[in-house]
């Protein structure tokens, strides 16, 4: 059996998230930091998005997916951060000790810290209860990104496209560059879930979009033939396509955290932690989309240097000491609330935001109550999947609550 590794930080997920912390470990003078990554190359999502705009608020550029994985790489390898592909985590263990399947063997992996970065996947056609045949050609966005940018490979000519989320779009683009002509676009909602501008993108393609309605049976074999569109007012039709592409719809990946000890929130669906990304084990923060789904790489960077620093402070003794723990709760249709808790010492400020997700269209005044009292309000008009933040340094909280509910209420009124 190898010999166990015995490390400062161990990093599991060489994602944006992933190695934006391991940078910022190194560069706060952190000596070992250790990232595993299952993959054979280390970048996440973004070595496969052949398009921009990805780095622009990192680099000062837009750049292409790839090339922004490489310049994450090269910044990591600069840092003196030690990579290692082809790792993969099988289980986490109390205090800070992994069990890692590398090359070599089964090993042990032993840090002081560990950082949870293993971001989402998209829902599969079984999770979204799609009937009908089981014929080629019915894949998500990752595996279209797979396929055309590592494989060089088209797995359809003329895809229906389900969903309006930003990857969807992504999607259309990469499909429209290679030569791809979807046939239409279907949208559960009467609106698109990106926002405008960028919702407008598919009809400027010249590609129709089907608001209100669901795909219904998908039928071919052995390849894709057709599908059944139920639209609005129960309405059918049938469009003919060599194939479906499901977008967007993310989990986190939090296979890992549900196989261990770690408290997991049902809401957001990733590991449950404080406003500094600390898990309900303190040897382990996370950071990145497995808090919840999902965010662009941009946001997921900026988390997990913000992570990484709160790591190398924990490290220092420089974290504050929570005295007390105040709970993040919420009601319907708001549908997670990313920290669950906040840690909280003496009478320091609190810092940062809490982000929240509805499940459904929602209007009205979002408010931060404790025990009834309003601390904190807005007005608010959002629909499923986009972010809403609530910022943490405009809350007085007051002393001895233990709790504070956030609530979408109607009509508008404080």
């Amino acid at each position: 059996m190898p010999e166990p590794i015995d490390t400062d930080v161990a990093i599991v997920g060489g994602g944006p998230a992933g190695l934006a912390a391991a940078i910022a470990l190194r560069r706060r003078g952190i000596a070992r930091v250790l990232v595993l990554e299952r993959e054979s190359e280390a970048g996440g999502i973004p070595r496969h998005c052949g398009h921009p705009p990805f780095g622009i608020r990192e680099f000062g550029r837009p750049m292409t997916g790839p090339r922004y994985a490489r310049r994450l790489r090269a910044e990591a390898a600069a840092a003196g951060v030690d990579l290692r592909t082809g790792h993969s985590v099988v289980s986490l263990e109390p205090g800070g000790r992994l069990t890692v399947a590398a090359p070599e063997g089964v090993r042990t992996v032993a840090a002081r810290r560990i950082i949870l970065a293993t971001g989402a996947r998209e829902a599969t056609r079984a999770a979204r209860l799609a009937s009908g045949d089981r014929p080629i050609g019915v894949i998500n966005t990752g595996a279209l990104q797979s396929y055309i940018y590592l494989k060089r490979l088209k797995p359809f000519r003329r895809p229906v496209v389900v969903g309006t989320e930003l990857v969807g779009l992504s999607a259309l683009w990469t499909c429209m560059r290679h030569g791809i002509r979807p046939v239409a676009v279907v949208e559960e909602g009467m609106r698109a879930t990106a926002r405008w501008p960028l919702s407008l993108f598919p009809r400027l393609l010249g590609i129709p979009v089907h608001y209100g309605s669901r795909l219904g049976d998908i039928a071919g074999l052995p390849r894709v033939t057709h599908v059944e569109i139920d639209g609005p007012g129960g309405r059918k039709s049938r469009l003919a396509c060599d194939g479906v592409l499901f977008t967007g719809r993310f989990l986190p990946e939090a296979a890992l955290v549900r196989m261990g000890t770690l408290a997991l929130d049902r809401g957001s669906g990733g590991p449950a932690v404080d406003q500094h990304g600390r898990c309900s084990d303190p040897a382990y923060f996370a950071a990145g989309n497995l808090l919840r789904p999902i965010e662009t790489a941009g946001w997921c960077f900026r988390e997990g240097r913000r992570i990484g620093e709160a790591v190398a402070d924990d490290l220092a003794g420089a974290l504050p000491v929570a005295t007390r723990t105040v709970r993040v709760g919420h009601a319907a249709p708001i549908r997670f609330a990313v920290p669950q808790s906040l840690s909280l010492a003496g009478s320091s400020r609190l810092t940062g935001t809490i982000q929240l997700r509805v499940g459904t269209e929602s209007a009205g005044r979002l408010t931060v109550r404790a025990g009834g009292r309003l601390l904190w309000s807005r007005r608010i008009d959002t629909r499923p999947e986009r972010r809403i933040l609530v910022p943490l340094q405009g809350i007085d909280l007051p002393e001895g609550i233990d709790a504070i509910e956030i609530a979408i209420e109607p009509g508008g009124g404080a």
